[in-house]
């Protein structure tokens, strides 16, 4: 019980943060409420062995808004990104591909698989960033609906319309191309080195149930095309400290602008009354009473268990429950006493600190995915790993390491059902430290401790539902003003004064934060309308 807010935001990820932060900074009074202990949603910081601080979820960042580091001043608040340096794969006989930040040292490694190749590089490079370029400014508006006659939204379909028009010829063919292809027919246009290709298409199926060659994974590789760090396109780091940084960077400047967050405070549910929100219970059966709730977990937790389906109109309902998650991926963490030795580049270097991708072949990752369409965790999965104690060594005790796995293909409804994971989750783990091994024979040696992350954790411990990363998958139908349900993408509800605020909103997925963001501004225009 207590006093009034004029907005209560339901979880304390970084796109809730964010929401919070926007909406007080505009003189609002904000309350957020996080179910864990700990902030941060997926991007998180967890001491899970002593010593050892895990980014248990999410682990690398490049596509946070720079609008958002620069408007709540995030640096001043511990903010601080170091540079993740290229992806380094290994291949089993005993080659490598080795791309780093530095592109003419690139090209010079692509030029030793196939000078093709590294011609096309330069090309293909090129025609990448003038995509991101035009698909760029669509991160920072609400999504316009051409079914409506809305005129501001016509406005801006005319700006996208004329963006288009204005594309050179080629650039407007790989536009659709990259809207409407797979991952691997987009990058066989291009180039001919079996591990460029499998290694670049892997950004294609991240957070998808969908392999390299499913159509509209294309789409899903330029997403993780459009990053930028301090300027830099294009570029991935780490948060010094770990993901959790970012989360309490956000509520740093949350609670200067007056933002109250509380945690351990899990939601019941919203209260509804003449289809209006007029707040939240807890658990414990805590009533607080708000002139606005914004809702940034998913829309199955939102609307299916907080609010109830006989609040809301039955289409709304069956869209909902057609919204699909599908999670995919895991994690494996681990703790090590040296750093792994690869038989393809012996010995430390600067190869371990970027990221490590074991995707060898186009013909590797495909059958990756094919295990997992019939309910079963890849014997041979992708896996991305990262050592961040190498660039950042406040996470691991001194000599020692941290070791984050990220792991495709975990899908969530295995063959006996979600459930089995419990009884699998082990085998999981042994399966991404034996292939890793493989590649790295001295792995097993030096594992002090392990923690194995499957999409049934994700669902349990940080409320992602089917354990997707993105709030639900980032296909084609799910993009955009469809997002998450068509007729409804503009942050706004059935239920007055009821918003979205997180990943399943547009543009979507990753450590962004512009859905937090643009969800406020769209808060605070209805506010101002006095709805």
């Amino acid at each position: 019980m207590g006093s009034k807010y004029d907005v209560v935001v339901i979880g304390g990820g970084h796109n809730g943060l964010i929401n919070a932060a926007y909406l007080a900074k505009a003189g609002k009074k904000v309350l957020v409420l996080e179910r864990r202990h700990v902030l941060g949603g997926a991007a998180v910081t967890e001491e899970i062995f002593p010593g050892f601080k895990f980014s248990v979820a999410s682990y690398v960042v490049s596509l946070l808004r720079p609008e958002i580091i620069r408007d709540l001043h995030l640096p001043k608040h511990g903010l601080e990104i170091l540079p993740l340096d290229g992806t380094f794969t290994p291949k089993p006989d005993g080659d490598y591909l080795w791309r780093v930040n530095d592109h003419a040292r690139t090209m010079r490694e692509i030029r030793r698989h196939s000078r093709v190749d590294a011609e096309a590089y330069e090309e293909f490079s090129q025609a990448m960033v003038q995509m991101c370029r035009f698909v760029k400014p669509i991160l920072g508006m609400t999504a316009p609906d051409p079914t409506g006659l809305n005129p501001k939204d016509l406005l801006k379909l005319l700006f996208l319309g004329r963006r288009f028009r204005d594309l050179p010829m080629r650039d407007k063919y790989n536009q659709v191309q990259l809207m409407t292809m797979s991952a691997a027919d987009f990058l066989d246009q291009w180039f001919e080195t079996d591990v460029l290709k499998a290694t670049m298409s892997a950004s294609g199926i991240i957070g998808t149930f969908l392999g390299i060659r499913s159509p509209g994974t294309a789409y899903v590789l330029l997403h993780h095309y459009m990053g930028e760090i301090d300027g830099a396109f294009r570029a991935w780091g780490f948060a010094r400290g770990g993901t959790g940084a970012i989360s309490n960077a956000c509520a740093g400047a949350a609670r200067e602008l007056g933002v109250e967050i509380r945690t351990k405070s899990p939601i019941a549910k919203i209260k509804v009354k003449d289809g209006r929100a007029t707040g939240v219970v807890l658990d414990n059966g805590d009533e607080i009473d708000a002139g606005v709730v914004s809702s940034s977990v998913d829309p199955r937790l939102t609307f299916m268990k907080m609010v109830g389906a006989e609040h809301l109109p039955p289409e709304f309902v069956e869209d909902v429950q057609r919204y699909k998650f599908r999670g995919s991926s895991g994690k494996v963490n681990m703790a090590l006493d040296a750093l792994p030795d690869f038989k393809c580049l012996p010995g430390v270097g600067a190869h371990l600190r970027g990221a490590i991708s074991i995707s060898p072949s186009m013909e590797y990752m495909e059958r990756a995915y094919d295990q997992a369409k019939y309910g079963e965790f890849s014997r041979k999965p992708y896996i991305d790993c990262v050592l961040p104690s190498l660039t950042d060594p406040s996470v691991a005790p001194p000599g020692k390491h941290v070791m984050s796995c990220f792991v495709q293909y975990a899908p969530y409804k295995l063959k006996e059902g979600p459930q089995d994971w419990d009884r699998q989750k082990e085998a999981f783990g042994d399966t991404v430290v034996n292939t890793l091994s493989e590649y790295a024979p001295n792995l097993k040696n030096i594992i002090l401790h392990r923690q194995v992350v499957t999409p049934l954790d994700l669902e349990r411990d940080f409320g992602l539902s089917e354990g997707n990363i993105f709030q639900g998958e980032l296909s084609l139908e799910q993009l955009f003003f469809l997002r998450p349900v068509p007729g409804w993408a503009k942050y706004r509800t059935p239920i007055k004064n009821l918003y979205m605020s997180g990943s399943a909103t547009h543009p979507g997925g990753g450590i962004m934060g512009a859905n937090g963001r643009l969800a406020a501004l769209e808060i605070l225009k209805d506010i101002g309308k006095g709805i």
